[in-house]
């Protein structure tokens, strides 16, 4: 067994940004200035299927959007820390911990631009990105998906996660 296959079989939470990880990081406007974005069904199904394993999901995220936030509550995500200044997002993160008591060798983040890097940067948490993360954010990472954002780099890393645990459907 690999260190990472190690790593992944210490993880209880996964934490993920919105844009340009759980979204390809286009914000569509509407002429009313409505903002929508699209997300990958195979994220969500994997999303569903470690909530229903046992595992917490949480997002911390810049974006604010009253669709995000019903989609999330659609996938029963409860931990969900949007909105506010990027150089925030630490924060939120931190107080994220402390809320839960949640010990950091067993969290999973999933980040991909220079806002994320405060949170990447810790030693302890498990970091990951997806494959069109900018360059900064991969050369930190732990585990750098073979998918893109918002095309399934969430649902790839909770599946090795997963069945690194035996907790995939189908292994």
């Amino acid at each position: 067994m690999t260190d990472l296959q190690e790593r992944f079989r210490q993880i209880k939470t996964f934490i993920f940004d919105i844009d340009g990880v759980l979204t390809n990081g286009d914000v569509h406007l509407l002429d009313t200035g409505e903002q929508y974005r699209t997300f990958d069904i195979k994220d969500s199904y994997a999303i569903e299927r470690a909530l229903q394993a046992g595992f917490r999901v949480g997002i911390v995220s810049v974006a604010n959007s009253e669709g995000i936030r019903r989609w999330l509550n659609v996938l029963k995500v409860k931990d969900v820390f949007m909105g506010g200044p990027s150089d925030q997002k630490l924060n939120a993160y931190l107080g994220y911990l402390t809320r839960d008591s949640l010990n950091e060798t067993e969290v999973l983040y999933m980040g991909d631009d220079l806002p994320d890097y405060p949170i990447l940067s810790r030693p302890k948490v498990l970091k990951a990105c997806p494959t069109d993360a900018v360059e900064e954010i991969k050369a930190i990472c732990d585990y750098v998906s073979v998918k893109p954002a918002g095309r399934g780099a969430v649902r790839e890393v909770i599946e090795h996660v997963l069945k690194a645990q035996s907790k995939w459907p189908v292994t």
